[in-house]
C-alpha cells in the first residue's frame, strides 16, 4: 500500500470551483481559502442534500482531530462515477478544497488523492467551461413533447439543461451592494447557516430553484404548464388562463404562478410563497409580501431561453435580479432525485450544541 507523504494539516492552494451550489456554503465556507487536510476516513454519509466524510486527522502537536469533510450533492456526485465506496471508512486520503470560516475544522472537497495515488474530482472529469455557454443541440431535431395550447407562440414542452450559463446561487443578485431594508438587515444579520430549511429537507422552493443547475422538465397541460424540477423532484403550475391567485390560497414554496406569452417571452409572476431565502447566503425573503416576476426570453430558435428573475420583497429598497439560462440537449436526463436525509443537520446542532434550544423553537 502506498502512504500519502507527509503534510501539515493546513497548506494554501490555488484550486478551480466547478462545484454546484451548496446550501449556506458562503456561511459555512471561505471560497478565497483553499486548504488541504491528511487523514482517514472514519465515516460516510452517502446522501442528499450533500455527501459528507468524517476525517481524523494529526495535527502538528500530534493531536487527532476530528473533521467535517463536505461534498456536493449525491445528485451531482454520482454523475462523476461516485459510489459510497469509492472512499470508504479506513482509507488514507489526502482532500484539498475550501476551508472552514472561522477556523472550523471543516473542508468542502474540491479533489481528493486516494491511497493508492489515483486523484479524483467529485465534479468528474475536467470539461471546457465554455460548453456550458453553447447551444449544442441540432435544430433537426424536435426535442418537444405535445403542444396541447396552440395559441402558444413556442412550444417549450420538453426537457431542458439548465446548466446553461449557469453560477452559484450565492450572492448572485443584483445589484451590489445589497439594498436592504432595515427590517431587511436585521434579519439576514440574525440568521445563521445552520438555520437554512434546505439543510433539513424542506422544499427548496422560489425564488432558489430557479437558479438550479439540475434539468427540468416542462408539460403543456393547455391550461397551464406543468413544470418538473429535477431538485428536490419539485412541481410547479403556471397557469395561462387567467387564473388568479384566490386570497385563501396558502402559502407554499412554489408560491402560485400565473403567465403569458408577450411575442418570444414568457412572463410569469408568482405570489403567495412561503417565507424563506433567495440564496445561498440566506438573503431573506418575506413570502407573504414577495412577488416574483420572470421573463423567459427564446433565443437561437427556440433551442435556448434566457430567464430573468425579478424579486419584490420589502425586505430590500429595491427589486432584485437573477439571471439565468436553459437550453435544449440531444440527451437530457428526468431521473428522480435521491431521497433527502436531515440526518447531518442534526449532527451539526448536536456537536454545537444547539439542538436542545432547536427542539425548543
Amino acid at each position: 500500500m502506498k502512504f500519502l507523504r507527509p503534510l501539515p494539516f493546513f497548506l494554501p492552494l490555488l484550486l478551480s470551483h466547478s462545484a454546484y451550489s451548496h446550501h449556506a456554503f458562503a456561511s459555512e465556507f471561505d471560497s478565497d481559502v483553499q486548504g488541504e487536510v491528511s487523514g482517514t476516513i472514519t465515516k460516510v454519509w452517502f446522501r442528499n442534500p450533500h455527501v459528507r466524510y468524517r476525517l481524523a486527522v494529526t495535527n502538528v502537536d500530534g493531536v487527532v482531530e476530528d473533521w467535517d469533510v463536505q461534498a456536493t450533492s449525491l445528485t451531482s456526485i454520482r454523475r462523476a462515477g461516485w459510489t459510497k465506496d469509492t472512499m470508504s471508512v479506513g482509507e488514507a486520503v489526502r482532500i484539498w478544497g475550501d476551508m472552514g470560516r472561522n477556523t472550523a475544522k471543516r473542508i468542502f472537497l474540491r479533489g481528493v488523492e486516494m491511497s493508492d495515488g489515483t486523484v479524483l474530482s467529485p465534479a468528474g472529469p475536467t470539461r471546457n467551461p465554455g460548453d456550458r455557454d453553447r447551444v449544442t443541440a441540432d435544430v433537426s431535431i424536435d426535442y418537444t413533447y405535445a403542444q396541447v395550447n396552440d395559441s402558444h407562440p413556442y412550444d417549450i414542452s420538453g426537457p431542458w439543461r439548465n446548466n446553461y450559463k449557469f453560477q452559484l446561487t450565492v450572492d448572485d443578485l443584483e445589484p451590489k451592494p445589497t439594498p436592504y431594508t432595515k427590517a431587511g438587515s436585521e434579519k439576514y444579520s440574525a440568521t445563521e447557516a445552520w438555520q437554512d430549511g434546505a439543510l433539513r429537507c424542506l422544499p427548496l422552493g422560489l425564488p432558489r430553484v430557479f437558479g438550479s443547475p439540475y434539468n427540468m422538465e416542462v408539460v403543456d397541460a393547455g391550461s397551464h404548464y406543468v413544470i418538473l424540477y429535477q431538485q428536490s423532484n419539485a412541481p410547479r403550475r403556471i397557469w395561462m388562463d387567467g387564473h388568479e391567485a384566490p386570497s385563501d390560497w396558502p402559502l407554499t414554496s412554489m408560491g402560485f404562478s400565473t403567465g403569458y406569452w408577450e411575442e418570444d417571452v414568457l412572463v410569469v409572476e408568482t405570489t403567495r410563497l412561503s417565507p424563506g431565502t433567495l440564496d445561498g447566503t440566506l438573503m431573506p425573503m418575506s413570502g407573504r409580501d414577495t412577488r416574483i416576476v420572470e421573463r423567459w426570453e427564446m433565443t437561437d430558435g427556440g433551442l435556448a431561453m434566457d430567464r430573468i428573475m425579478t424579486i419584490y420583497d420589502p425586505y430590500y429598497t429595491e427589486p432584485l435580479v437573477r439571471r439565468r439560462g436553459s437550453a435544449r440537449a440531444e440527451s437530457v436526463d428526468i431521473l428522480e432525485q435521491a431521497p433527502c436525509d436531515p440526518d447531518g443537520y442534526y449532527r451539526d446542532l448536536l456537536e454545537g450544541g444547539k439542538l436542545r434550544d432547536h427542539l425548543q423553537m
